[in-house]
């Protein structure tokens, strides 16, 4: 088994002061040969926008990109004609493919708006864009895995172009869960969104990052209650040329 930790005060950090952005991987301004991707998974954003602030219009290709509102509402409006807001509690995939065009905005005047943003290497280049949103049920989290990104349009989730399978966790202290690796040559990059935890053995806190790969699986004890993001995405990258 291989680990690497992210402890959540190493990450790159950026304040534009309409923007509050933290970067587990090298991104824009911050730049860290160690820190280029874990697998397939080039970009974890932990980003904070101003009230009625955002990004303009701006263009993607060939990445698969997931956001998770933690608090408060984004408003989305893309080149696909699709124009959303992605509320707390929603979670929303683009596979951007042979290139979208896309917005981003804090949705209220009033008050701040927190998103993840995630970048994934997509398993094909150059399909054709789409675009994907869901509304959790936050019960399916209770003390489980509830799964919220996969490649199978037909399962639970969002839909994206690789072999990558995401999951949230809301824990009671002192619960246990387990989580079996979907695919042998995959790894798992677990994101502690609130409190505290331990996976195979290593103590995480708030924003931490853990990436495991060459196991089959990962035990998660919550250290008090804690909730938890888990990425289940192939190690390999994707020939790209």
């Amino acid at each position: 088994m291989k680990t690497v930790l992210h402890k959540a005060e190493s990450r790159g950090h950026a304040n534009h002061g309409w923007l509050d952005s933290y970067h587990s991987f090298s991104f824009a301004n911050y730049y860290n040969p160690e820190r280029m991707h874990f697998g397939v998974l080039r970009v974890l954003n932990d980003d904070t926008v101003a009230p009625g602030r955002g990004f303009g219009k701006h263009p993607h290709d060939n990445m698969e990109i997931i956001s998770i509102p933690l608090y408060g509402d984004l408003e989305h409006e893309d080149s696909m004609g699709n124009k959303k807001v992605i509320k707390e509690g929603d979670v929303q995939s683009m596979t951007a493919g042979t290139g979208i065009f896309h917005s981003e905005y804090n949705h209220n005047e009033d008050k701040e708006v927190k998103f993840l943003q995630i970048w994934i290497f997509p398993k094909e280049r150059n399909v054709a864009p789409s675009y994907d949103q869901i509304t959790l049920n936050p019960e399916d989290s209770k003390n489980k895995l509830q799964q919220i990104v996969s490649p199978d349009s037909d399962s639970e989730g969002v839909t994206i172009n690789q072999d990558a399978w995401f999951y949230l966790a809301d824990l009671d202290p002192d619960t246990t869960i387990e989580h079996r690796i979907k695919q042998e040559e995959n790894g798992v990059y677990l994101f502690v969104l609130e409190g505290k935890a331990e996976v195979n053995g290593t103590q995480l806190g708030k924003r931490d990052g853990l990436g495991i790969s060459e196991t089959d699986s990962v035990s998660i004890k919550a250290v008090g209650g804690s909730r938890i993001l888990l990425m289940d995405i192939p190690m390999r990258l994707p020939s790209l040329g």
